[in-house]
């Protein structure tokens, strides 16, 4: 593994320490998963280290190629103004380091995998039976982007064909309705006779705490944990970075992710 990039994660930091701490955890299955690898976390707010000091750090070190991973499930306005805005400058500051841009996770069906590892933890019962008898809400948290809205309906709608449930709802924690005690009260009315919460999230916070409330207010009867340091995220942390480390040049940092 010598020679080849920093992979460095960039999340999006809380004040919550459980958000600090889930991260941590995904470096370290990533690591694990890809002995050699020296895999870093840097944030783009609430948390240390930010991500510009990480790439400096790696820069005073003699790194020469890093590749920046953003811990995102969709291409919504952190994707496509925040990570680039950090990236960019920091670039610009160390032109001794080449920061390779690497995809956001999301969509992907390592993601739904982990969805569904989640549901089964927390005991949504997966045979095919139960699942067409249970309606499961996709509870993401939400964005001002409605294309990024909208790929979240689309996951929803695969998953409801691919995972034969009586149907997946979307729902939002911000941003747009329906939110979660919404979503779960539709699909009672709709005849689902259990009803299932899977988090669209990668860490705890505020938001994710939300759709936990909207989840019990409601009555739902499974709620699944994030997704976190899931085996299927740390696979595809690697499915990006090995796409970005192998590209034939870094991808602009600016601009559209």
């Amino acid at each position: 593994m010598a020679g080849r990039p920093v992979l460095v994660l960039v999340a999006h930091g809380s004040r919550d320490p459980r958000h600090a701490a889930t991260v941590e955890a995904l470096r370290r299955r990533v690591a694990a998963r890809r002995p050699g690898l020296r895999v870093e976390v840097g944030f783009l707010d609430f948390c240390a280290p930010p991500v510009g000091r990480v790439l400096e750090g790696l820069a005073a070190q003699g790194v020469r190629e890093a590749v920046a991973l953003p811990l995102l499930l969709t291409r919504a306005f952190h994707a496509r103004t925040d990570v680039p805005s950090v990236l960019a400058p920091a670039a610009a500051r160390l032109p001794e380091l080449t920061v390779r841009r690497a995809d956001v996770l999301g969509p992907s069906a390592l993601l739904t995998a982990a969805l569904e590892r989640r549901l089964h933890e927390a005991g949504a019962g997966l045979a095919p039976g139960a699942r067409r008898s249970t309606g499961v809400v996709l509870a993401s948290a939400g964005s001002s982007d409605p294309e990024a809205n909208a790929v979240i309906a689309d996951i929803a709608r695969e998953w409801r064909r691919t995972g034969r449930w009586f149907a997946v709802r979307p729902a939002f924690a911000s941003a747009r309705s329906p939110r979660t005690e919404d979503a779960v009260r539709d699909l009672r009315a709709s005849g689902a006779r259990r009803v299932a919460v899977a988090p669209y999230v990668l860490a705890p916070g505020r938001l994710p705490d939300r759709i936990a409330a909207g989840a019990r207010a409601a009555g739902a009867d499974v709620l699944a944990d994030v997704l976190g340091p899931a085996p299927e995220v740390a696979d595809l942390v690697l499915r990006r970075y090995d796409r970005a480390a192998a590209a034939p040049a870094a991808l602009p940092l600016a601009g559209t992710a």
